[in-house]
């Protein structure tokens, strides 16, 4: 999910979801979109908080009386959340206006930037090979450590 290259979310499930701890899909969630646009505002809120704006934090839902719902889950916090309109003792809170047209800061703005090799994609057949390997090694570890 890309927002006009303000907010950035890429969520990756793994096929073999048994021995994924996190699972978000559920029986009773209907709104499983939820996932994408909750990884989503961690990017505004981020952007929001390097740009001076004091905000909520957007695992707070508890804090200011909201709670996960069988069918919607958080979707009445995230809205309000969107729209700076979370009640608060110093008015409405939420995520500024203003972060919706704010570009997230660039590696160049880091003085200690490093990139993370956890997710990256194969980009040869080689590496491709290589992670079936890697796979096959893993479910060998496991099926050996029972």
């Amino acid at each position: 999910m890309d927002y006009y290259g303000i907010g950035f979310s890429n969520i990756r499930l793994p096929n073999d979801s048994k021995n994924y701890i996190y699972k978000y899909n559920t029986l009773v969630n209907t709104f499983p979109e939820e996932v994408f646009l909750h990884e989503f505002l961690h990017s505004l809120e981020r952007t929001a908080t390097e740009y001076g704006y004091e905000i909520p934090e957007l695992h707070d839902y508890l804090k200011y009386g909201y709670e996960e719902e069988k069918l919607i889950g958080q979707k009445k916090w995230y809205t309000d959340y969107m729209n700076k309109n979370i009640n608060s003792e110093n008015g409405k809170i939420g995520l500024p206006e203003e972060v919706y047209n704010l570009k997230p800061a660039k590696q160049q703005n880091f003085e200690f930037s490093y990139k993370i090799e956890e997710f990256k994609e194969p980009q040869n057949i080689i590496e491709e090979i290589r992670g079936i390997f890697e796979k096959i090694s893993m479910k060998l570890e496991l099926i050996a450590a029972k």
